[in-house]
């Protein structure tokens, strides 16, 4: 079977195959479709581009929901099963998927810790990285301040698409 490019699908095409580009966060894919895609937007950075526009544009609480639409790393989510298979490949290819009981505990108390302070979860592309660079992420980020913690999230959250995007797209 032949995909097209995105500038090519349907809205409904588009949006199954990208709508979950931004972990759980459709509306993304949805108001990017909305808006107009050329044959610029055919490869993974023309498409991020367009979808991070969309994001971008977004209110705060927007940008916040999408944000905590992601999940704890190595959260009871991952133990139960529960993640999107994007998530549970990209945690899987870091380790986390074969945590230590002791390194489980850790990575909870770090979780634990990080949302009590922020109000959302840690979002790292892990992809490429390792459990101890994931973990070191953690220890220094968790001593930043609220608005620069925002703006990291964001970053990493626009990281995580487009290694998606990556994936999806030649």
């Amino acid at each position: 079977m032949t995909v097209l490019p995105p500038s090519r699908m349907s809205r409904a095409d588009f949006v199954a195959r990208f709508g979950g580009v931004f972990e759980h966060s459709a509306w993304i894919a949805e108001q990017a479709f909305d808006a107009g895609l050329t044959a610029a937007n055919d490869t993974a950075e023309g498409l991020h581009a367009a979808l991070t526009a969309k994001m971008r544009a977004s209110g705060e609480a927007e940008r916040l929901a999408l944000i905590r639409a992601h999940p704890d790393l190595a959260g009871k989510l991952a133990q139960a099963g529960r993640l999107t298979p994007e998530s549970t490949g990209e945690q899987a290819s870091a380790g986390l998927n074969m945590l230590t009981d002791a390194e489980r505990d850790d990575f909870t108390r770090l979780n634990e810790a990080y949302t009590a302070k922020f109000g959302f979860p840690f979002i790292i592309a892990v992809k490429g990285r390792t459990k101890a660079e994931i973990r070191s992420a953690f220890e220094t980020r968790v001593g930043n301040d609220a608005a620069t913690e925002f703006a990291t999230a964001l970053e990493q959250v626009e990281r995580i698409a487009l290694l998606r995007l990556k994936d999806l797209l030649p």
